[in-house]
């Protein structure tokens, strides 16, 4: 499949707004609202269409209509941030989620929570979190997706570092990767530079 790092002016004043620390998290929350519906507008892109007969004031035509449900799953917490911009530009989709937890054992990623519609295995899923890091724990959640039937998947992250998308482009080769920013790299904490923070934090006012 295929990687997309998105240039889009409006994106990139917007997330400016976002990496900047004295943004509040009532900004901070507004700007990523704005971003997922630019987002979800190129995310969609590529989704499959069939033929549809409908009656216009006019005349009969043949229109178009998508051939699958969409189904968006943010990876908790932080990836709830993006799900109403989403839903916006798509307002059918039906909500899954994932939450994702570091193992203090193992340091691999393990699911803890999940809840999904019945229509896993015909949907487009579209998988969102802000940030692609390591990619452990977007590798592992979409793992767990395809376990459960999922076939048709992609992932929306708002900013990404060259690690993770390595990682997804390894590990899932068959989902499409859609990014808003690929960020220079990690740092020795695991934190994207130069990032924007902990998106989840910063999204619920959780890091004072």
């Amino acid at each position: 499949m295929a990687t997309t790092i998105l240039n889009h002016p409006l994106i990139d004043h917007k997330l400016t707004i976002m990496r900047n620390k004295e943004t509040g998290t009532k900004e901070f929350r507004q700007n990523l609202d704005e971003i997922a519906m630019l987002m979800a507008y190129e995310v969609t892109k590529g989704l499959p269409l069939k033929n549809k007969e409908v009656e216009t004031p006019i005349c009969t035509m043949t229109g178009k209509e998508l051939v699958r449900p969409v189904v968006l799953v943010p990876i908790l917490r932080a990836g709830l941030g993006l799900v109403d911009g989403f839903k916006a530009i798509v307002p059918h989709a039906k909500v899954g989620h994932i939450g994702m937890a570091r193992n203090e054992e193992t340091l691999e990623p393990e699911e803890y929570y999940a809840k999904f519609p019945n229509c896993l295995d015909h949907a487009d899923v579209i998988v969102v979190d802000p940030m692609l890091a390591t990619g452990g724990s977007a590798a592992a959640a979409i793992a767990n997706i395809k376990k459960r039937g999922a076939k048709y998947i992609k992932l929306a992250c708002l900013v990404g570092a060259p690690e993770g998308v390595d990682l997804i482009e390894k590990e899932h080769p068959d989902v499409d990767l859609v990014v808003a920013a690929l960020d220079e790299k990690l740092n020795e904490l695991g934190y994207i530079v130069p990032g924007l923070g902990d998106a989840g934090d910063r999204l619920f006012g959780t890091e004072e």
